[in-house]
């Protein structure tokens, strides 16, 4: 029973970050203006009687039903999440299993909570819906991991020459979260059209460009620090940053999928990987291309979190290979 509650928690982690880019890309990252219900309540307005008590009980808000569902279904599926999470944690305990990880992931959830609670409460704040993004990757790599202990040992690929690549499947991990940061400050920044057409952006290799104020911290959305309106060369800086790294992202696992690719055992996975970031290219530069697309915008964060799925599982296999090798020497 373990073994299936952990399994099944890291794939619905898996689909708590899907839902969440969902609204987020729907706009829909305020549909209730309070947290942890909605308006109030346990569940979004659903009569048109209710939405108009509720816009007297909170004036200058208009309540707008889609995106209060949306806001709320993924509530809760992510308190679901959290509560398989702190399951997972009890259970370790009682079972007498390494307590590290399932209470690192517990932790975890506990925060991005509170992220979720900050994101409504202060409006959008980028830090925060950024932050609050990477902490559903990371709940998701946490849960991830401890779904591959589960394996048993037969499943783990034997090779004696895998170790080499460790570091290498190490710094593509890295390269990759930053990359996720960076796509993650573009959403929430709201500049994925800030350049258009591709390669080039907006005509020109590099464009007028404010990075100072595109990359301020800690501002509100749409502002400088200094609460000035935010120049659309701001924006243009994110953007094209998170095309630079784009680049790096895809030339780096690239290559990494080739090496694996030569290896007996993680030919399979070197090909995945090499599909899945074909693939992610392909959405980013339709995304570009056709406007940003609700469908696309989401898949383009699906993909994302699906090549965190496969470096995670890359790093494990690695990992457990390299082991072995070294007990059999």
């Amino acid at each position: 029973m373990y073994k299936k509650l952990v399994v099944l928690t890291a794939f619905l982690a898996l689909c708590v970050v899907i839902i969440g880019a969902f609204v987020r890309q729907s706009n829909a990252g305020l549909g209730c203006p309070d947290w942890p219900g909605c308006y109030g309540q346990i569940a979004a307005p659903d009569t048109r009687a209710q939405v108009r008590q509720d816009e007297i009980k909170w004036p200058g808000r208009s309540v707008v039903e889609a995106k209060a569902w949306k806001e709320m279904m993924h509530r809760y599926f992510a308190g679901t999440l959290a509560v398989l999470i702190a399951l997972i944690a009890g259970l370790s305990w009682r079972l007498q299993e390494p307590l590290g990880l399932p209470f690192a992931l517990l932790a975890t959830v506990i925060f991005q909570a509170l992220l979720g609670m900050w994101t409504v409460t202060l409006l959008l704040r980028p830090i925060v819906v950024t932050s609050h993004l990477l902490g559903g990757m990371t709940t998701l790599a946490l849960a991830w991991w401890l779904a591959l202990r589960q394996l048993p040992g037969g499943m783990i690929p034997r090779s004696v020459t895998i170790a080499r690549l460790r570091p290498y499947a190490i710094i593509g991990f890295i390269i990759l979260c930053v990359q996720i940061g960076l796509g993650g400050w573009t959403s929430t920044n709201y500049a994925g059209l800030a350049c258009t057409g591709f390669p080039t952006c907006n005509g020109q290799w590099i464009p007028p460009m404010d990075f100072t104020h595109g990359f301020e911290l800690f501002r509100s959305l749409g502002k400088t620090a200094s609460g000035a309106p935010l120049d659309y060369s701001a924006l243009v800086a994110i953007h094209w940053v998170h095309r630079l790294g784009a680049l790096v992202t895809f030339s780096y696992i690239g290559w990494l999928a080739l090496r694996l690719v030569r290896e007996s055992g993680f030919r399979v996975w070197g090909g995945l990987l090499a599909c899945l970031l074909c693939a992610q290219v392909g959405l980013g530069i339709a995304s570009v291309e056709l406007d940003l697309p609700l469908s696309i915008a989401v898949a383009h964060n699906a993909g994302a979190a699906l090549l965190l799925v496969t470096l995670v599982t890359i790093n494990y296999l690695i990992y457990q290979s390299s082991a072995y090798s070294r007990s059999v020497r």
